[in-house]
């Protein structure tokens, strides 16, 4: 299926570690590839040659198959390029991969040569740190400087005890201070074993089996579970985390008495991936929360998320190749989308 114009890959590159391919920079289409780009995305090389750029693009993120298209042009006229890409494998999971255009040779206008790297190991490493980095300077510091506040208030006091509003927030702060490390363990758990102790599950099932544990803790909350169609994904202790985060922000942060969460479980819509859809009715989550989460290299003093709860789900989420939408609801309060590669059902099926 190669253009007369464009070379062949050399056997011999099927031994490297790097995908490689030769694109037709007119139709965006792969013309040959190695096996480790085979590796990389999922699909075979029959697959592949068959694939437009938007069937292995993950479509909720910002990138667009038209952008590859254009610089697939710029490299065939002698600009090189390189560019991070959001990638979805065969089986639905994302992986983030480095893409390295050159035109294939100078006579060769319509071919050029790509190289592709999977560096999600590398994207999730560097991000964590600089996750890790804003709560030792945002939230570790601010707490601990309430805290030493309140004690200094209390020892200078002119009152012998301190007062029940000192002792309730060094209280509550401390408490803040230990779920802080919790969160924090948690990610590090979901990164570094993410596929540690994998199993295959109903989707609803696994929902309705982390909201019953959230509703026991919370017994005025009133959490509904519904399931649009039948899914299987693959979980460990990641994913629970990920939807108890998301669960539990949306009854502490509600105003009633009685909180009602509705989870709907079925296939999205846009991607075809398992949705599991949490909805509140409560105030909008602040655009700073999600600034920080989405760009945590330009937090300030002034605009940084309150906790990490939200860092949990994305990072627990993404370390098995899914992620996390949020939404505002046209009538009130947010939806949280937890995506997740949709799997084929186990050999021993039961009923929800």
């Amino acid at each position: 299926m190669s253009s007369p114009e464009c070379e062949t890959l050399s056997p011999v590159l099927d031994t490297l570690h790097t995908g490689v391919a030769i694109y037709d920079a007119v139709s965006g289409t792969i013309l040959d590839a190695n096996a480790r780009l085979e590796e990389i995305l999922g699909y075979t090389p029959d697959q592949l040659r068959e694939l437009s750029v938007a069937e292995y693009t993950a479509n909720t993120y910002p990138h667009t198959e038209s952008e590859f298209h254009d610089r697939l042009s710029a490299a065939a006229t002698g600009s090189p390029q390189q560019f991070m890409w959001r990638a979805k494998r065969a089986d639905g999971e994302l992986i983030w991969i480095q893409v390295f255009i050159s035109r294939q040779r100078p006579t060769a206008d319509r071919c050029v040569h790509v190289e592709v790297r999977d560096i999600t190991r590398h994207y999730d490493t560097h991000h964590r740190a600089e996750l890790f980095w804003r709560v030792l300077r945002h939230n570790l510091r601010n707490e601990a400087a309430i805290i030493i506040g309140c004690a200094e208030q209390a020892m200078n006091g002119p009152e012998s005890e301190p007062s029940e509003e000192v002792i309730s927030t060094i209280q509550s702060r401390g408490e803040k201070l230990g779920n802080l490390a919790t969160s924090v363990k948690q990610i590090e758990h979901a990164v570094t074993d993410s596929q540690a102790n994998l199993a295959r599950v109903s989707a609803a099932s696994a929902v309705r089996d982390v909201a019953n544990r959230i509703g026991a803790e919370h017994p005025d909350a009133d959490i509904r579970v519904s399931k649009r169609e039948r899914m299987w994904i693959d979980i460990n202790e990641a994913f629970e985390y990920a939807l108890a985060h998301a669960v539990e922000n949306a009854i502490v942060h509600s105003n009633d008495e009685a909180p009602v969460v509705e989870i709907t479980v079925g296939p999205s819509p846009n991607t075809g991936r398992t949705e599991i859809r949490i909805e509140d009715s409560n105030s909008p989550i602040p655009p700073e929360e999600i600034a920080a989460l989405f760009s945590p290299t330009v937090t300030t003093s002034t605009s940084h998320g309150s906790g990490i709860g939200l860092f949990v789900m994305r990072w627990c989420v993404e370390s098995l190749g899914g992620e996390v939408l949020f939404e505002s609801r046209d009538s009130e309060g947010n939806a949280v989308c937890l995506l997740l590669p949709p799997k084929q059902p186990p050999d021993s099926v039961t009923a929800d």
